[in-house]
């Protein structure tokens, strides 16, 4: 069986998990109808997903490592179509909210598992043309999710939506049972509990607290307390990781240079990228007047250029070097959000549509690079813990971009003394966004020069300090 189809059953877990975590959005006011709630009401769906992300992520690894990757993979598949099911079956908000947990508890494992599938079947040298697959679908899930939604919500119903991931989720599960292997570690520490209850705290607060920013969800007193249990709840985990002797997120990790970049530039470049899914329909919708099919027809063109990086993704590396091109893609990444900005009721689709076709093919190059280097010098036994860390930062990350688009808006619209959206409202948060991506390259300027030389098959030079695999294996443990 060629490796890459396990890559492509993982991706298209990845697509299922990452589009139905955005199709939603466009159909909110006719579930609110139906249920007979506030829409605004309603938004507790998706903040709810993201609290059952962020406390079940950070367990994802020990799972793996003590059930089986298979095992739990095809579990966390089972219970994320569960619970679409249930959702398309829901009548009331309650019901809504509560199997929307139950998805998230399901997706939480899907998306890492999956990931550690993928870096335990593929050598690393082959790792960057594997994981490259993994990027288009999580690109391509929120800009094809709101015109799907939409689709789906006008021409059938809403509960459809939910239904339709039930026979994708059962040829999941056969394929997973039938070309996955159930790799585990023999000898694995216990489950650090407390570490699991003070993340738990700590990512919940944090997610759900910078989520509902600018949404208007909750009182400002309550969104300041949900980040204030995240805050402390994030420092006790950090004085207990400190002590533990198997810790649930393994901070020892960010010692590893490639690892840290990674993590922590990542995060920074991901909020920029995190708030386009959310500000660009709102700009065409709001701002040009375009209908929310019209709006998907022009984002869509970015996951197209995601598509076309895939076949080129490896040769680039392969020729320039991770350090280099994660430098200045960060840049010319950020040069393409910032363009955006520029854009007018009088653009010329044709100039918009090239615009974010060609970002989207460098975005889609730094997603892959970001991912790939992560795992560039990390022990195939510590392999669990750095798919759960990174997935974490991840999920903040993207939080993090909607928030501050969000608030951006909030600002722009509270400074006219209007609670009317408006095309003029959006240049400053597409400018703000941009500047954060493009500092991230500040991070990856601090990577060795052959960094991630393993993975593009650049030899390392002679005498090269870089660490060696005992040094490596040593400091990740």
């Amino acid at each position: 069986m060629p490796r890459y189809f396990v890559t492509l059953i993982v991706a298209v877990a990845l697509f299922m998990e990452t589009m139905d975590s955005t199709v939603i959005a466009t159909s909110l006011p006719a579930i609110a109808a139906d249920l007979g709630e506030d829409p605004i009401a309603l938004k507790l769906a998706l903040t709810s997903y993201l609290l059952s992300l962020a406390v079940f992520i950070p367990i994802s690894g020990w799972m793996a490592d003590r059930f089986g990757a298979r095992t739990v993979f095809r579990a966390a598949i089972v219970v994320f179509t569960i619970g679409s099911a249930a959702c398309g079956f829901a009548q009331s908000l309650p019901d809504f909210i509560a199997f929307r947990i139950l998805q998230g508890m399901g997706g939480a494992m899907m998306v890492p598992v999956g990931r550690l599938v993928i870096l335990r079947s593929v050598p690393k040298a082959e790792l960057i043309s594997a994981l490259a697959w993994l990027t288009i679908p999580a690109l391509m899930g929120p800009v094809i999710g709101p015109p799907l939604g939409g689709f789906i919500t006008t021409v059938f119903s809403w509960r459809w939506i939910f239904w339709i991931n039930i026979p994708v989720g059962i040829l999941g599960v056969i394929l997973a049972t039938r070309y996955i292997a159930n790799i585990r570690e023999e000898e694995l520490p216990p489950l650090d509990l407390k570490g699991f209850i003070l993340s738990g705290f700590g990512l919940a607060g944090l997610a759900f607290g910078i989520t509902t920013i600018g949404q208007g969800l909750f009182p400002t007193p309550i969104v300041l307390a949900l980040l204030a249990v995240g805050v402390v709840g994030c420092w006790l985990y950090v004085l207990h990781a400190g002590k533990a002797p198997a810790p649930l997120i393994d901070l020892n990790l960010l010692k590893v240079d490639t690892f840290y970049a990674s993590v922590v530039g990542g995060f920074i470049f991901r909020i920029g990228i995190g708030a386009m899914p959310f500000l660009l329909p709102l700009f065409f919708q709001l701002g040009f007047g375009l209908t929310a099919l019209q709006s998907g027809m022009l984002t869509f063109a970015s996951a197209v250029g995601a598509v076309l990086m895939k076949v080129t993704a490896a040769p680039i590396l392969r020729r320039f070097g991770f350090k280099r091109v994660l430098v200045v893609n960060a840049v010319i990444s950020s040069l393409f959000i910032a363009a955006t900005a520029l854009f007018t009721a009088a653009t010329p689709q044709s100039l918009i549509l090239a615009v974010l076709l060609v970002g989207g093919f460098f975005k889609s190059l730094q997603f892959t690079s970001i991912n790939t280097i992560a795992y560039a010098d990390i022990d195939n036994k510590a392999m669990s813990r750095a798919t759960s860390f990174a997935s974490v930062a991840q999920q903040l990350s993207l939080s993090a971009g909607v928030a501050v688009g969000a608030l951006v808006l909030e600002i722009e619209r509270m400074g006219r003394g209007s609670q009317e959206v408006v095309a003029s409202d959006f240049p400053a948060a597409f400018l703000l966004v941009a500047l954060l991506a493009a500092s991230s390259a500040l991070i990856f300027a601090l990577l060795p020069k052959d960094a991630g030389a393993n993975l593009s098959a650049r030899a390392r030079p002679v005498g090269s300090p870089s660490e060696s695999a005992a040094q490596i294996e040593e400091t990740v443990r």
